[in-house]
Parts: structure tokens; C-alpha cells; sequence
């Protein structure tokens, strides 16, 4: 990718989504201290991260964040620099299509020339640099017309976890047109998708005009798309607060690629508009301790691969393990792929290889009423 300087765009709106629980990493992800809210890679918590990487790109006064209403007292207090009335709580979760759609109309009225950037609140991006550059190039190939840009990985294994991107004909300049879409595919299909060389995995982060978002959900989720213009149409007015807490569970639940991108996709390369840029940034969605271990353990030295938290640490013929419990003394002895995190009040003992079943605790804890403070 050519690297040119980077220049602000003043039409440029970030939308952070920062509504989701991070079930699986509970215990310390709770509904009042989810995923985004913990500092998971370094000092800074996963959403002040993300908003340090695109402050050189907008100022708060343009920078947005969708949550819940559990995240957004905590989220004020560690994005102090953001306008409190530009951090919104959806009244309960409707998944990303009526989020992004809310944005793009409430954008679309404060600034008709809006090019909406999506992003994802919990993602580890190495080389900021490069990821502000790949934006810059979204923004242009967005504010150009009726197109739809997804910023794609390049994959490094067959991931089944992720949605896939098929990659067709050439755009002008390092962009590729968009063939389809493939939500998280089984391991013999990701195998296929990674041994072709033309499939990105869809790294979440979608660019935009608002007028282009707008029209795209008045054409393939209309009910959705009314109700989010009638409680656009009240905003920065007293009666937005009310208006939004009763229409918006009227929304339809799904995702913005069930909504949008796969009907769209559907249309062919040329009619659809949807543009893929190659991310040539190191990125990490940290979707469990097991990502969180692989991360972290790839700079460490030397081959035993064991990450552990606490006051002070004996370990003995153990490899690869996880174990989080500040101010404890803890010993490792003889184990070996373990993700053990203490918090005050409960204890997780799990191995790297069922990490990703850690969700199935917080199912478990949401069904027992005498439980719910664990949650």
C-alpha cells in the first residue's frame, strides 16, 4: 500500500460499538465491566485504545460510542474527553444493523456529507501508523459514491470463528471488489477460503457515507429503518431519551451483514459496491484467554510459554499456561495448556483448548436468579 501523509477529513464520523458482554471472558468481564472496559494488551483498557488510534483522524466532538445502558456510566468516566451525549445506550441489544443504522441517521441529519467509519471496540491493531493510513483510503473510496468498504485480514489459518470475505475484480488503486460474504464457515470450508489466497477474514470495520448506510437499510430492513429515522428526528431535543427507549426494541435483531452485505453481495460485484481494502496491520480481535495467551506469548522468550499474573510466581516443569490472580502467590507445577482466572468471588479453571466455552458460564449463571451477582 502507497503510504501518503495523513490528512484529517472533516466529514469523517468514528462510530465505536462497545455494546457487548465479552462473555467468555468472564469472571473478570462482568455486565458492568465487559471486555471493552479491561486493559487486556497494556495499560490502557480495549475501548481507550481504540479511540487513542482515531483521535489523529477526529476530534471527540465527532467520535461516537454505542453501549448499553450497564456500560455507559462506566465508559463516561474512561473517555472523559468524549461529548456525554454522543456515548447513546440502546435500551436493550438489537445486535449491529440497528446501531450503525441509528448512527447513520442521526449523522445524516447533522451533516449530509457524513462518511461513517464502524468499529469494533475490543481489537488489538499493531502499527497505527498503517491502520490510520488504510482508513484515510476507505474514507476516500466511501465519500466517492454509493460504496460500502470493508477493511479485510489476511488470514493466517483456517479460522472458524471469523467471517469470511471473497475477493473478485480489481478497484482502481490497492481495493478489491467484494464477491460475498461467509459467516464463520466449518473447518473444512475456512481450510478451502485460506488455501484459495482470495478470501480476507471481515474484520468488523465498515466505512460508509451516512446517506449510503441510510439508504441501504431503507432498501433491505425498512420497518428498522423508519423507526430509527423517527428517533432520529428527535435528537438533541427532550424527547429523544423517551422516543428512543420505546421504538427502539421495535428494531428488528440482526446483524449489519445479515441485513445489509449479503443481500447487497447478492447483487454482483458491480452493483453491490462493497469494496474490500487489504489491512496490511497486525490485528487481533482477542476473542478468549486463549487468544489473550497466544497474543501475549508470542513476545515472550524462550519456549515455555507460560503468562502468569500474581505477587510472585514459582513454576516447574509447566508450559503453555494462563493464570490470572493478582496478589497471590501462585505455583505451577507440572501443568501444562491451563487458563486459570481468579477474581474475588469466583475462580475459572479451564484449559486453552475449551476457552471458547467459557460463554456457557454466564448462560449458566443467567438462568440461576441466586447467582445473577456473578454475571
Amino acid at each position: 500500500m502507497c503510504v501518503k501523509k495523513l490528512s484529517k477529513n472533516p466529514n469523517f464520523y468514528p462510530v465505536i460499538l462497545a455494546g457487548g458482554r465479552g462473555t467468555r471472558f468472564w469472571p473478570l468481564s462482568r455486565r458492568k465491566r465487559a471486555k471493552q472496559l479491561l486493559a487486556l494488551d497494556g495499560k490502557q483498557t480495549m475501548i481507550q485504545q481504540a479511540v487513542a488510534r482515531l483521535l489523529p483522524m477526529a476530534p471527540p466532538r465527532r467520535l461516537w460510542v454505542i453501549t448499553n445502558a450497564d456500560l455507559r456510566a462506566p465508559i463516561r468516566e474512561q473517555l472523559p474527553k468524549l461529548l456525554a451525549s454522543q456515548i447513546l445506550a440502546e435500551p436493550i441489544g438489537r445486535n449491529t444493523a440497528p446501531a450503525i443504522g441509528l448512527a447513520a441517521f442521526l449523522l445524516l441529519r447533522e451533516n449530509p456529507h457524513a462518511v461513517i467509519g464502524m468499529f469494533p471496540s475490543d481489537h488489538v491493531i499493531g502499527d497505527e501508523k498503517t491502520y490510520r493510513t488504510t482508513i484515510q483510503r476507505g474514507i476516500e473510496i466511501a465519500a466517492r459514491g454509493e460504496n460500502i468498504v470493508v477493511l479485510g485480514i489476511r488470514p493466517t489459518r483456517a479460522e472458524t470463528g471469523y467471517g469470511y470475505v471473497e475477493a473478485g475484480g480489481a478497484f482502481p488503486g490497492d481495493a478489491l471488489r467484494v464477491r460475498r460474504f461467509t459467516e464463520k464457515p466449518n473447518a473444512e470450508k475456512a481450510a478451502e477460503f485460506v488455501a484459495s489466497g482470495n478470501y480476507f477474514w471481515n474484520s468488523g470495520m465498515f466505512l460508509w457515507s451516512a446517506r449510503t448506510l441510510a439508504n441501504a437499510l431503507l432498501e433491505h430492513l425498512p420497518k428498522t429503518a423508519s423507526i430509527l429515522q423517527k428517533i432520529a428526528t428527535t435528537f438533541r431535543t427532550k424527547k429523544f431519551g423517551r422516543t428512543f427507549r420505546r421504538l427502539y426494541p421495535k428494531c428488528e435483531n440482526i446483524s449489519i451483514d445479515y441485513a445489509v452485505l449479503e443481500p447487497r453481495s447478492a447483487k454482483g460485484e458491480a452493483a453491490g459496491n462493497i469494496i474490500c481494502v487489504p489491512a496490511e496491520f497486525a490485528w487481533n480481535d482477542l476473542g478468549s484467554w486463549t487468544a489473550v495467551h497466544e497474543h501475549h506469548a508470542s513476545k515472550t522468550a524462550g519456549g515455555a510459554k507460560n503468562l502468569i499474573r500474581g505477587e510472585s510466581v514459582f513454576v516447574l516443569n509447566s508450559r503453555r499456561n494462563y493464570i490470572h490472580a493478582p496478589g497471590k502467590f501462585v505455583a505451577a507445577v507440572g501443568v501444562t495448556d491451563l487458563v486459570v482466572v481468579e477474581t474475588d468471588d469466583a475462580l475459572l479453571i479451564t484449559t486453552l483448548h475449551h476457552a471458547q466455552d467459557v460463554g456457557q458460564v454466564v448462560k449458566h449463571l443467567d438462568q440461576n436468579k441466586s447467582l445473577h451477582r456473578l454475571t
